[in-house]
């Protein structure tokens, strides 16, 4: 009854666009590459809705698909795995995803998978390659609030794949006005994997890692910058950690 129940609620054509995608990535995080996930634990008894998952970015597209692949993964019951991907038969489609509108509407593959649930938001520090200051969109903000008033949401606090980059306020106004459950997530591997839209291999037999920390607390009292600080810990992109990190490192000398 309950699977019945689900396949009543899902979303057709994500429920397509999900296992077009699926199909397409699954090689390329277990067979050509490898995935180690951890703390999927922390996922199987949050809510339906508010719930906002932050984590540092390497791709543009390999981030997401690998945290939708998870999410599929954990709704038929797998323990830090993927396994054999029978779960794109009826797949977890209650997540939306923010990324930049710039990116979205840059091809015919980026706009199928706008289809999957992103929430696509005008940058405010950069376009076409252009620095640029401009003020937050309001109806990206609503957008994301809507979403997450039903659903679970992704979010890349730095809005760009460069490691350690500052953490966006927007992030925290997010946190602060809707007060969701915040899950921290911290990937590795992807940008030594694939290239920087996460399309192709840049080299296979890497070592992908996704590591789903606890929900953290937070005093949704604080001023902005306070939040935005802890988030920035909390997916380690602060600079603390990146005056120890070896990816940081290791970038510098595959450059």
């Amino acid at each position: 009854m309950q699977v019945v129940e689900q396949i009543k609620t899902a979303n057709p054509i994500r429920s397509i666009i999900y296992g077009l995608v699926g199909l397409a990535s699954y090689p390329g995080l277990t067979m050509f590459n490898k995935i180690k996930i951890e703390g999927t634990e922390h996922l199987k008894d949050l809510p339906k809705n508010n719930v906002l998952f932050v984590s540092n970015h390497q791709t543009y597209f390999a981030d997401v698909i690998t945290f939708l692949h998870i999410f599929c993964a954990v709704k038929w019951r797998k323990e830090n795995k993927l396994g054999i991907p029978y779960y794109l038969l009826n797949p977890f489609t209650n997540v939306y995803f923010v990324a930049a509108k710039e990116t979205m509407d840059g091809s015919w593959i980026s706009r199928v998978f706008k289809m999957a649930g992103a929430l696509t938001v005008k940058r405010t520090w950069r376009a076409e390659g252009v620095d640029l200051k401009r003020n937050r969109d309001e109806s990206d903000t609503q957008k994301i609030d809507e979403a997450l008033r039903k659903s679970w949401v992704i979010t890349f606090p730095q809005g760009t794949t460069k490691p350690f980059a500052p953490g966006r306020k927007g992030t925290a106004h997010i946190i602060k006005n809707n007060q969701p459950v915040v899950v921290p997530v911290v990937i590795n591997g992807f940008w030594r994997a694939f290239n920087k839209k996460g399309l192709s291999f840049k080299k296979t037999g890497s070592q992908l890692t996704v590591r789903f920390k606890e929900p953290m607390i937070i005093d949704y009292t604080q001023p902005v910058d306070a939040i935005l600080d802890q988030v920035m810990d909390a997916i380690e992109q602060s600079r603390k950690f990146m005056l120890r990190s070896k990816h940081h490192l290791m970038e510098g000398i595959d450059k």
